[in-house]
Parts: structure tokens; C-alpha cells; sequence
């Protein structure tokens, strides 16, 4: 098997799950093409010993299997450019929740045992896409976990009219709006009270972020289903955070959201479950009483 490699370039003190990550595929006879960025890090900064590998730059791959290993942020990274080339993505926890990326390095070795003998699962997530006229937000127009819209340099909140398939949802007075996929609804729209929704579920979660009014709640739509959202802003511009990766952007820029026309693969092991994670990350149902 081919694997693509992506990682944390600032995670110095986990050196040892990388060193260990490479002699387990090297064990395996598994060919290698790393990022180069994250090929430096390793050899220049952790002067660690690489095998053979190909490198490559932005999107400039191809593999059976991308590995990520860090945290979800690099996860995220890691989709982005896997984009629509249907590789699926191993992640490989050495963060902190480490909720897409949800192997830890402890079980890597049975996790690649099991992929060398197919016993494995592939889950496909949905990704949202922008579509506005703005140049920079149109570079990285898809989110795997949400397009959040944020109020920038004022402490005044923002207006948000939001549409359904061209039909009036409401306006938000708020400090800003997360528009999530099932797999963004354990992220940012739960911190702001979102609802978690399971991954294969084909629903899109709206969570305003502190909103003025006490009878605003987050709403859960069908993922086929437009949404457009014009701001208002008393500064005349307003943030974009797709993926975490925020840009600022004019008052008068409409927003049109919507599913896009392909998936992320996610690799998981075959006997996971998606409330084992839930208990177990984020201590879903615990009571502190017991």
C-alpha cells in the first residue's frame, strides 16, 4: 500500500509516534510520500531518520490511504487537500480530544495489522461548500466540520439574514452563526449549544453564537437544502471562518451554503462505534455524582 503523510509541524515532544508510526509501515513494506513541509519538520527541527520517501507539495499527490497525525486540527488540514481525490484519511491522534482523528498511538500497530488484513471500516462525511464573490474565501470554499460567519472589530453584534431555499428563516442578532455538518457538530457548534448529531445522519446543524434573543435555538435541516445569509454590520465588514481558516469580508457579500458534490473518507477501526467516542471524548451522559 501507498500511504500520503500529513502532520503536526509543532509538536516537537511527540517525536517518538512518528518514529514509531515509520517502522511499523516500514515493517509492513508500505511506500511513502510525505508533505514537504512536514518532511523538514521531522529531518531539520527533529533530526529524525526518514526512509525512503517521495515528497510533495500542496495537493500534488496520490495514495491508497492518507495518515494524519496530530490532532483534528491537522485532520482538517489533511481533508483539505485531499479534497475530491476519494483517498480515505487515518488520523492518528498525539493531540488533545482527538475526535476525527481518533486512533492514539497506542493502537497504531493493531489499527495497521488491521488495515493490512482489510478489516477496516471507510465512513464517507459530508463537506459544505461556499459560494460568495469574494476571491480569498473562493481559494478553500469547503468545510468538513462548519462555515462559521463572526462578527470582526466591534462589540456591536452583527445582523444575519438567513434564507431556506429562498425562503425566509429569520435574522439573527448575534455574535455570529455556525453552519455545520454532522461531523463539525461535536466542534464549534456544540461550545455555542448545537445539538450532536451522528455522522451518517445527512442534516446540516444552524447554532447562532450568542444570540439577543432567548427564543433563537440552533435548527437541524436537511442537507440537500440552500442557505443563503446576508450581514449587516455596524463596521461594514464581518469574518469567515471556513474550517477555522478565517478571512474578512465585505458587508455587502451575499453567502450561499450548501452541500458539496463529494466526501471525505474516513478510515475508522472495524469495531468502532460512534457513542464509545462520545462517552469517551467528551464524557457524554457522565455523572459526576457516581
Amino acid at each position: 500500500m501507498k500511504f500520503a503523510l500529513f502532520g503536526n509541524t509543532y509538536q516537537a515532544k511527540k517525536s517518538s509516534h512518528a518514529e514509531n508510526l515509520f517502522r511499523i509501515l516500514e515493517r509492513h513494506g508500505a511506500q511513502l510520500c510525505i508533505c514537504r513541509e512536514f518532511y523538514h519538520f521531522l529531518t531539520a527541527d527533529l533530526h529524525l531518520n526518514i526512509p525512503s520517501a517521495e515528497l510533495f507539495d500542496g495537493d500534488d499527490f496520490y495514495a491508497d490511504m492518507v495518515i494524519s497525525i496530530g490532532g483534528d486540527g491537522t485532520f482538517l488540514k489533511a481533508a483539505s487537500r485531499v479534497g475530491k481525490k476519494d483517498i480515505p484519511i487515518l488520523g492518528i491522534n498525539t493531540g488533545r480530544l482527538g475526535f476525527l482523528a481518533d486512533i492514539s498511538p497506542e493502537e497504531m500497530e493493531n489499527t495497521f495489522e488491521e488495515i493490512y488484513n482489510n478489516r477496516y471500516k471507510v465512513e464517507e462525511r459530508s463537506v459544505l461548500q461556499l459560494k460568495c464573490d469574494d476571491e480569498q474565501l473562493m481559494k478553500s470554499p469547503y468545510a468538513l466540520n462548519e462555515i462559521a460567519v463572526l462578527k470582526r472589530d466591534s462589540s456591536s453584534m452583527i445582523s444575519i439574514h438567513a434564507a431556506i431555499n429562498g425562503a425566509p428563516l429569520t435574522t439573527y442578532q448575534a455574535d455570529g452563526l455556525v453552519v455545520s455538518t454532522p461531523t463539525g457538530s461535536t466542534a464549534y457548534s456544540l461550545s455555542v449549544g448545537g445539538p450532536v448529531i451522528v455522522p451518517h445522519s445527512k442534516t446540516i446543524a444552524i447554532t447562532p453564537v450568542a444570540p439577543h434573543s432567548l427564543n433563537v435555538r440552533p435548527i437541524v435541516i436537511c442537507d440537500d437544502w440552500e442557505i443563503t445569509l446576508d450581514v449587516e454590520s455596524r463596521s461594514h465588514n464581518f469574518l469567515v471562518a471556513i474550517d477555522g481558516r478565517s478571512e474578512s469580508c465585505k458587508e455587502s457579500t451575499r453567502l450561499t451554503l450548501s452541500r458539496a458534490d463529494y466526501s471525505i473518507k474516513v478510515v475508522k477501526r472495524y469495531n468502532h462505534i460512534f457513542f464509545d467516542t462520545l462517552r469517551n471524548k467528551l464524557m457524554w451522559g457522565a455523572d459526576i455524582r457516581i
